[in-house]
């Protein structure tokens, strides 16, 4: 990570939002890198075309383990903050679930539901190409918060925006454009996270998609913290 993080702005952010922006996590030089590997074979598990699959249009790949380094670190390390934030949420809502205190101990909790596959992704994203609201669920061991990162330079490419929709209960669901820079990252909730209401803290889902591409080239590196079965 490249910057010093604000975690009590990203907690407050969250909680008002339900996304915030981490500033800079990647150099000029990890980016590049990551940009070079998308061609080649080894370091993936996966690849994924959306059309094929009713997701949208565009493609993706899951990385392999073991992970480039720039992605390990920044899974790791983004995670403990994120888990007390995840943790704080959980007891909001009144639950009694709490989330392991570092990334090693969460990716054992998903080996015993049988989540064994790393989920960190790089998407590419051409003219015509968009991604349908969705949710990185994965698997019962669901980590509540994902962090994506823009990998191209906005001046290259026109549409592509991250977008996410609230679904609040009882209400029309609430769209939000989020703004994105090159390298730096976004924090959101994956699926539900309180929001605070007259009569206290509910539940509100959230799903995200991207928008059409109108020109040029997108490509993001999704962290997503828990593994897939």
């Amino acid at each position: 990570m490249s910057g010093v993080i604000d975690w009590q702005r990203v907690a407050g952010d969250l909680d008002a939002n339900g996304w915030a922006d981490l500033g800079p996590l990647v150099t000029d030089a990890e980016m590049r890198e990551l940009e070079a590997l998308y061609p080649e074979d080894r370091p993936w598990r996966s690849h994924v075309r959306m059309q094929r699959h009713g997701f949208g249009q565009g493609e993706y790949k899951y990385f392999a383990d073991p992970l480039p380094e720039p992605v390990q670190r920044l899974r790791a390390g983004l995670y403990p903050p994120l888990a007390a934030i995840a943790d704080r949420w959980e007891e909001r809502l009144g639950s009694a679930r709490r989330f392991p205190p570092d990334h090693a101990a969460l990716r054992e909790l998903c080996r015993s539901h049988g989540q064994t596959r790393p989920t960190p992704l790089v998407l590419k994203y051409v003219a015509g190409d968009y991604n349908c609201l969705h949710q990185d669920v994965y698997g019962p061991a669901c980590f509540p918060l994902q962090v994506v990162i823009l990998l191209s330079d906005p001046a290259t490419f026109t549409g592509g925006e991250l977008v996410l929709v609230e679904q609040r209960p009882r209400r029309q669901s609430r769209a939000e454009v989020v703004p994105m820079a090159r390298g730096r990252g976004v924090v959101f909730a994956v699926d539900q996270r309180p929001r605070q209401g007259s009569r206290g803290a509910h539940r509100v889902r959230q799903r995200h998609g991207v928008s059409r591409i109108h020109r040029g080239e997108r490509m993001t590196l999704g962290i997503i913290f828990h593994d897939a079965a």
